[in-house]
């Protein structure tokens, strides 16, 4: 669809819609070129997204998520290290600004297996919440972390004399502005408290949409975050949760999904693309262990896999990418992220943050907040749901 100077859209054909989007795209400068992929993107559709705006001459192409991107030249500072299995080895945890029973249940589900079977013990740092096992809440924000580092808090020896002690950091901090002292301040906790060494990696990232790690490997990390502010050609990716109020007015939204959630109400085109049961895609997990999914329902109506459309849309645009089939992109992915192509393996981070350079920058005094208001409205497929609606009235009546 496309839509003309009424504010109505139109439907017309693929090529039609190729031609206006490919028109628009090569009226702009380079730079006010902006991709952001959707929370729930396989690995093929980024790689292909991110080649054909680095063809149209921008590197400002990024997932959405919680806040900017990590450094993702330092793989060990957004995966889990130990892995999810490995929390079981874990004999003391510390969560900073993370609640994994509404952000990652398999891991809480982990972490109270531990806990009721090793009498594990659990620390945690951030906003009044529930956990399902017993925890030690330590304080709200920034100035507990810093009493931890600097070794004036309780705490630090029960951390110093553990065998393998576990940190657990949010993906919700990410957003904040202080985010690199905050990091700071952990990684010297890690280091104090015996955290990382050889035989054992307890410093842990939990991220929260399935696409980021798998976008991070990729090297989807924007030039500048804030290029989306005077960005004249944005693509949408299956992105519904970005902030398009920024904008400015005249520029041209590209909405690329499945459910018509909220980037539609600010697009000037739609490209109808399948759901991830619907296709064959690459995702990996937050341990950085990848996974294959293959078709479970059909395609719905004219709609195509990500990266179909996107090479079409290369080809029409006059900047061809070099492959037609999933196994060329596979075989692109290689030469970038070759763990990708590891089917259910896990590939460790070789460096940790001593390669990072120093931060002088100082956290500022406010609490930390919860990454999920709402557990059951999380992605646009989620807020399509019924179901879904039903158990959101529940929670917020209770």
């Amino acid at each position: 669809m496309i839509r003309g100077t009424d504010g109505r859209f139109k439907v017309v054909s693929w090529h039609d819609a190729l031609a206006v989007v490919a028109e628009i795209a090569h009226q702009v400068k380079p730079e006010e070129i902006v991709g952001i992929a959707g929370k729930l993107s396989d690995a093929e559709s980024m790689m292909a997204l991110k080649d054909f705006l680095n063809k149209m001459g921008s590197n400002n192409v990024w997932c959405e998520g919680n806040g900017p991107s990590p450094n993702a030249d330092l793989r060990s500072g957004y995966i889990m290290n130990c892995g999810i299995s490995g929390l079981e080895n874990a004999d003391v945890f510390l969560l900073v600004g993370t609640q994994p029973r509404v952000e990652a249940a398999m891991v809480n589900a982990r972490i109270r297996k531990t806990v009721r079977g090793s009498n594990a013990k659990v620390a945690y740092v951030g906003p009044l919440t529930e956990f399902n096992y017993d925890c030690e809440h330590l304080g709200t924000g920034p100035e507990t972390l810093t009493e931890i580092a600097e070794g004036r808090h309780p705490f630090c020896s029960t951390l110093s004399n553990a065998k393998n002690p576990a940190i657990v950091v949010g993906a919700g901090l990410f957003e904040r502005s202080d985010k690199d002292a905050i990091f700071s301040a952990v990684e010297t906790i890690a280091k104090n408290g015996n955290v990382v060494r050889p035989d054992w990696n307890g410093f842990n990232v939990l991220l929260l949409n399935a696409a980021r790690d798998a976008a991070l490997d990729l090297g989807l990390v924007p030039e500048s975050i804030q290029s989306i502010e005077s960005a004249k050609f944005v693509y949408l990716m299956g992105a519904d949760d970005v902030d398009l109020e920024k904008l400015p007015s005249d520029a041209f939204v590209v909405y690329q999904g499945h459910h018509g959630d909220r980037g539609v109400y600010r697009a000037n085109a739609i490209l109808p693309a399948s759901a991830f049961s619907e296709k064959e895609g690459t995702y990996e997990n937050t341990e950085g262990c990848a996974q294959q999914t293959l078709p479970a329902v059909p395609t719905v109506g004219d709609s195509r896999d990500d990266w179909k459309i996107i090479r079409a849309l290369s080809e029409v645009a006059g900047v061809q990418l070099s492959y037609d089939t999933i196994g060329a992109v596979r075989s692109r992915i290689r030469t970038v992220a070759p763990n990708l192509l590891s089917m259910d393996e896990r590939e460790p981070a070789t460096f940790w943050a001593s390669l990072k350079p120093e931060v002088n920058e100082k956290m500022n005094s406010t609490p930390f907040q919860a990454a999920i208001e709402n557990f059951y409205m999380t992605d646009s497929i989620t807020r399509a749901s019924k179901i879904m609606a039903q158990c959101s009235s529940l929670l917020l009546k209770k």
